[in-house]
């Protein structure tokens, strides 16, 4: 007899896979959006919140790239804590990652009743 897959999906690792990719994919891309709002504005720190946007960015594709590590999955977790720490450079940074933070953990729940 086949084993059915209690979630009806072929390859449910991969469709997580890819769910995580995606949301660390949106999340590098709105991060990068944010580089002219926040050189516009001028308020807070704009150098440094404008670095802190390019590397987090960098870092959120290069960890949609990598979801097939174990280690990918808490990394994903950190970087919203880096980005919620970020709001010391410009609160709009903050306001990011308490967003896709929550989205993150929708992400993680998604993720785990697909797994499990």
């Amino acid at each position: 007899m086949t084993e059915v897959k209690p979630s009806g999906l072929r390859n449910p690792e991969k469709a997580v896979r890819g769910l995580g990719a995606a949301a660390l994919s949106l999340e590098g891309l709105t991060l990068l959006l944010g580089i002219a709002p926040i050189r516009m504005l001028g308020t807070g720190h704009p150098t440094a919140a404008i670095i802190i946007l390019i590397v987090t960015a960098l870092a959120a594709f290069t960890l949609a790239g990598m979801m097939g590590r174990p280690w990918a999955w808490p990394a994903g977790g950190v970087l919203q804590i880096v980005l919620i720490a970020g709001g010391l450079a410009h609160w709009m940074i903050a306001a990011v990652g308490v967003t896709f933070g929550l989205a993150w953990l929708y992400v993680l729940k998604v993720r785990r009743t697909i797994l499990s």
